[in-house]
């Protein structure tokens, strides 16, 4: 159902969109190349499965983990815009 502004499907399409966002985001952060056999940070060795797992691997669990928690490529942007934003 449609309502205002809004087409049918509008929110599965944004779904969508923010899927395919996160997406290419963790396909742009993704490390290439041959791994690390010590931790870029700390130095610490990076066990051979993790190596063999994960291709390109720069850094131990400890600080891939502390790494994670820092990351925010989330911008926010608001897709649909407002009624306001469309009349300017």
């Amino acid at each position: 159902m449609a309502g205002g502004w809004y087409k049918d499907g509008a929110v599965q399409d944004q779904i969508d969109a923010d899927v395919a966002d996160a997406v290419a985001q963790l396909k742009k952060r993704q490390a290439t190349g041959p791994s690390l056999t010590h931790c870029e940070e700390c130095d610490a060795p990076i066990p051979k499965a993790r190596q063999e797992a994960i291709q390109g691997v720069r850094l131990c669990v400890a600080c891939q983990e502390e790494y994670d928690q820092t990351v925010t490529d989330r911008t926010g942007f608001n897709r649909r815009g407002s009624k306001d934003s469309q009349l300017r």
